[in-house]
């Protein structure tokens, strides 16, 4: 009588199962944008600790972070608001003031969490070298339609080859919604922006936007799966109402796509481990926008 076939374990199928994406994402560039809602959630802490496994495995990354809920935040304590016209930002001096505030403190939170190095967590063992600096020149938007956008600003080049020395010297490049001119001039800007931007300029493999809603949805409500930079202008014009920051990373999606990114991912935030499971499963966790179809896209 022969022996009885043991079970199999689950937890060996499912390493099986990654190792094909731990050897395809070693050595790749990955950007990874998200808003200023995950630095005030109870969950950064375990967002933190995902990104420094991405990096443990020795995929090369920038993080792009917003910082919209502090910023509104510090607005209010000082009887000020952030105005939007045309869904536009106006930067005037108060909100610059708070920008530069909530940028800063922002990379405190950010560095200190993957300073982490405590025994019998995620972290242990890790050192992680955090990169930030002026890596993104930026322009005034200047005057639209007779409005005046003040500090509010606009991409208009990253500074590649010091960006790209960073991530060779073994560090996670960290990139605040901030841009500089030429003549010193600090100008506010959207974490899309600087995300894309970051993204062309150094031909990343992957740019990733984590959502506070995650990603769009069919007629029925269910997430799509793949999403065409072609179709992003008509389902922008049909839902006026997307959230903002999902409308936003439509578009830079689509422009990164544009300029030569083939892989955009839009993943829900909220949702525990969902940028692991994008990334290391067939199926994924959130949309895949893309410049081409691809008959093996998952």
């Amino acid at each position: 009588m022969s022996d009885p076939v043991p079970a199999r374990d689950p937890f060996v199928d499912w390493l099986r199962q990654c190792t094909p994406y731990i050897h395809a994402h070693r050595g790749r560039t990955f950007v990874i944008a998200f808003g200023g809602e995950a630095l005030a959630d109870d969950s950064l802490p375990a967002l933190v600790h995902d990104i420094a496994l991405l990096h443990g495995l020795g995929i090369r990354l920038v993080l792009v972070h917003g910082a919209r809920p502090q910023i509104e935040r510090r607005l209010a304590e000082r009887g000020a608001e952030l105005h939007y016209v045309n869904g536009l930002r106006i930067t005037d001096d108060a909100a610059l003031a708070c920008v530069k505030e909530a940028a800063g403190a922002a990379r405190v939170v950010i560095e200190a969490l993957l300073s982490m190095v405590l025994y019998n967590s995620p972290m242990a063992g890790v050192r992680i070298p955090v990169a930030s600096g002026n890596f993104v020149n930026a322009r005034p938007l200047g005057v639209l339609d007779g409005v005046d956008y003040r500090h509010t600003g606009a991409v208009r080049r990253i500074d590649r080859q010091a960006l790209r020395k960073r991530l060779d010297d073994g560090a996670l490049a960290l990139m605040p919604p901030i841009g500089y001119s030429p003549t010193g001039e600090v100008f506010n800007l959207t974490a899309a922006d600087v995300a894309r931007a970051a993204a062309v300029a150094l031909n990343a493999d992957k740019l990733i936007f984590l959502l506070e809603g995650g990603g769009p949805r069919d007629a029925d409500g269910r997430p799509v799966s793949n999403l065409l930079a072609a179709e992003v202008d008509d389902r922008l014009a049909g839902a006026p109402d997307l959230p903002e920051d999902l409308a936003q990373a439509l578009r830079a999606g689509a422009e990164a796509c544009r300029g030569g990114i083939r892989r955009v991912h839009l993943i829900d935030r909220r949702q525990d481990g969902a940028l692991l499971r994008e990334l290391f499963t067939r199926d994924g966790a959130g949309t895949l926008l893309s410049g081409e179809p691809y008959e093996t896209l998952r």
